[in-house]
């Protein structure tokens, strides 16, 4: 099973594209959404919402796969679900580039002060990054340097920041999903 976060933007057709070549690699590809503008209901509700999936399936191996805020979301709510996260150019400081967008910006610094301390280094090895160079929203320079230090770190040369095709990556996440999940990985996977 992969569930799916999608970005700020939920009702983009791009959400749907990226479920159906998600479908390439795992028949059972889940969409969860969130209102992306009440961050602390927000992660009550992907927590539960996710969980839920969780207990629904008996998949040994399940993944998030989260796209911006919704690779935010999935580092955070994959490591507190115990599942292994892949993450599209993520919006790793949403308080600072959604002033006017959201509601409560403010609260994403409250919930990454509340959150597990060295919760990264708790996780290291267990989610997997993909950053796009040509990302026009988000720095992904500063991403790599925050995330590199506890997660393999992919670049795609050819996409910007909403991901259209993450075809170019699937065999990666296919892997990524089929190493033992207990076992956090060191080196990219191929």
């Amino acid at each position: 099973m992969i569930i799916y976060l999608h970005g700020f933007d939920a009702t983009s057709p791009g959400n749907h594209e990226k479920v159906m070549q998600l479908q390439f690699i795992e028949e059972d590809v889940r969409f969860v959404s969130y209102s992306t503008l009440h961050p602390k209901h927000d992660m009550q509700h992907l927590l539960k919402e996710v969980d839920k999936q969780l207990k629904l399936s008996d998949d040994p191996a399940p993944l998030i796969v989260g796209v911006g805020l919704g690779g935010y979301w999935a580092e955070r709510v994959g490591f507190l679900c115990g599942i292994r996260a892949v993450m599209f150019n993520p919006n790793l400081w949403p308080e600072e580039n959604m002033v006017g967008k959201i509601d409560r910006p403010e609260e994403y610094a409250d919930i990454r002060s509340k959150c597990v301390s060295e919760f990264r280094r708790k996780n290291q090895g267990r989610a997997l990054v993909v950053l796009a160079r040509q990302d026009e929203v988000l720095d992904t320079g500063r991403i790599e340097a925050e995330l590199s230090p506890y997660y393999p770190v992919v670049w795609d040369d050819e996409q910007q920041h909403k991901f259209k095709s993450i075809s170019a990556h699937l065999r990666r996440i296919e892997a990524f999903k089929a190493a033992d999940p207990g076992t956090p990985l060191t080196q990219q996977p191929a």
